[in-house]
């Protein structure tokens, strides 16, 4: 079950938490779209990596024009500028690429501003030749100064430096800000698209496999709220009155049945050679921009706790693509495959409706997600692999469901490209989306600095050092979201007397539990 796509890391709901300090390195974070946010620059200068096509894996948060150079970090100061992390974008590519560019931000329905940024770009590069100049002509005056001068000679050169180093400071503190600005607007552009994507909206998607075939029932088929609440599984009233809507107590059979799907799915998903992990739900709120969160629309699905510069996490994803931020990895020690467990929060603004009754759409959740850091030529095959895991593991339960090839309209900024798996959900009479899987291509690793650096033969270890490095790929899926997984399984294995039958392959896990039945009373 993916990020929704207007997830921002640019506008934050606010949740306000008792008794938790806010250090004073921090900056509270704003709830407009401008970030008031003091963010840490990256240490280490990701270099550059080209593809020789738009046809291929491509971020337009990409490698800075040469292998030794990103962009510039704003420097801490006293001229009142954010310390802004930054991107490595190629910002070549983008002035050299504009119209395809301009048609992708178009297909996603991106709200980039490709002008303002290609205009702010040619400003940028403007002011750095000026800046360059008047260091040439510092340089030079300063090297006029060791020689043997007359009084008034030197006095001469002395005022002429001292000109030039006030107009310099005054040209390097516009070129800190234009730089800032330029990266703000940058970081908005999207990822560029697999071209086997559907341009579209959601609509437009195509079919990529159906798998089973709904149930047949002969009777009256219940959905899952009336079956929790007849078998006493669920109380949403009470969490109103304790939490607000859209959150909920299970109970009884309810807590056993989550407890058994998450650990029947790690040790599934761990057989697959994926280390587990579980993750702080609580993040800074510059991780969730550096995993690529763009805002997409006014409404937020990010808790912010207040007076801090700290976000609950909506999804795994997040710091676990954290978790190797601003790290060089050996190339043999890819891939790194994770599957983590952990509560997930949003804020589901805009959602309403019969469609988001009950389970289905809620504030506090868990969910076991997949994680994948590889290298760029091997993500195509990955993201086939976790969606082969997918699909293995919702047949393995018995689901009918379909996997979608999402259209361009329904990537989030960070996705190359995404498949979804809805689920037949009797009860709900419809299909509702139980899982996704993105390939990411570098658009995370970029902003997050994560790099390896190929290995050499041994006749070349000597060169091994001067070897660029890389960005890595990354992909994310979600192998099990508990209250949808729930859904699928209360309406699909009901019976006619109202109770509900476990799926063999979660009975070891249920404590031999075959069926939910009625409590006596």
């Amino acid at each position: 079950m993916g990020f929704p796509q207007y997830l921002g890391g640019a506008t934050f709901h606010t949740l306000r938490m008792a008794a938790i300090p806010s250090p004073s390195l921090f900056r509270p974070l704003l709830t407009t779209p401008s970030l008031n946010l003091l963010l840490l620059p990256r240490p280490t200068k990701p270099p550059h990596l080209r593809f020789p096509s738009l046809l291929r894996p491509f971020s337009l948060s990409t490698a800075t024009a040469s292998a030794n150079q990103e962009a510039p970090i704003t420097a801490p100061s006293d001229t009142g500028l954010k310390n802004q992390w930054k991107a490595a974008i190629d910002f070549k590519f983008i002035r050299d690429n504009k119209d395809a560019v301009a048609a992708n931000i178009k297909n996603r329905n991106s709200t980039a501003n490709l002008e303002l940024v290609l205009e702010l770009y040619e400003k940028m590069l403007s002011l750095q030749k000026e800046v360059e100049q008047l260091r040439g002509e510092r340089n030079a005056v300063a090297n006029k100064m060791k020689g043997k001068l007359e009084p008034s000679e030197r006095q001469k050169l002395i005022e002429e430096g001292k000109n030039l180093k006030e107009k310099l400071a005054t040209l390097e503190e516009d070129l800190l800000r234009l730089t800032d600005e330029l990266q703000q607007e940058a970081q908005c552009i999207p990822n560029m698209t697999h071209p086997d994507v559907p341009i579209g909206d959601e609509d437009c998607s195509i079919l990529r496999k159906m798998v089973g075939r709904p149930h047949g029932f002969g009777y009256t088929v219940k959905d899952h709220l009336e079956l929790g609440k007849e078998l006493d599984l669920f109380d949403f009233d009470a969490a109103a009155e304790v939490s607000g809507s859209k959150f909920y107590y299970l109970k009884n059979e309810a807590v056993m049945l989550e407890m058994a799907l998450v650990n029947w799915t790690l040790s599934e998903v761990m057989k697959r050679g994926f280390t587990p992990l579980t993750t702080p739900e609580i993040v800074r709120a510059s991780v969730v921009e550096k995993c690529g969160f763009q805002p997409r629309a006014e409404n937020t699905q990010v808790y912010n706790i207040a007076g801090s510069d700290q976000c609950l996490i909506g999804t795994a994803e997040i710091p676990l693509g954290a978790l190797h931020m601003d790290s060089i990895l050996s190339e043999s020690s890819l891939p790194l495959k994770y599957v983590a467990y952990s509560h997930c929060f949003r804020t589901e603004a805009g959602a309403a409706g019969a469609a988001t009754r009950g389970l289905y759409r809620v504030h506090q959740f868990s969910k076991v997600e997949m994680f994948v850091l590889c290298k760029p030529e091997d993500s195509d095959s990955y993201l086939e692999e976790l969606i082969g895991i997918e699909e293995d593991l919702f047949t393995a339960l018995g689901f009918h469901f379909k996997t979608l090839d999402m259209s361009s309209a329904d990537l989030g900024a960070p996705a190359f490209r995404k498949y979804d798996v809805e689920a037949w959900m009797p009860g709900l009479g419809r299909y509702g989306e139980i899982s996704s899987a993105s390939n990411c291509t570098d658009y995370q690793s970029r902003r997050l600095g994560i790099r390896y650096r190929p290995e050499l033969s041994p006749m070349n270890q000597k060169k091994a050092k001067n070897t660029p490095t890389q960005f890595v790929h990354t992909l994310n899926a979600t192998a099990c979201a508990v209250p949808r997984m729930i859904i699928c399984l209360l309406e699909n294995y009901q019976q006619e007397d109202g109770s509900v039958i476990i799926p063999e392959p979660l009975r070891p896990f249920m404590g031999g539990i075959e069926s939910i039945t009625y409590k006596s009373r």
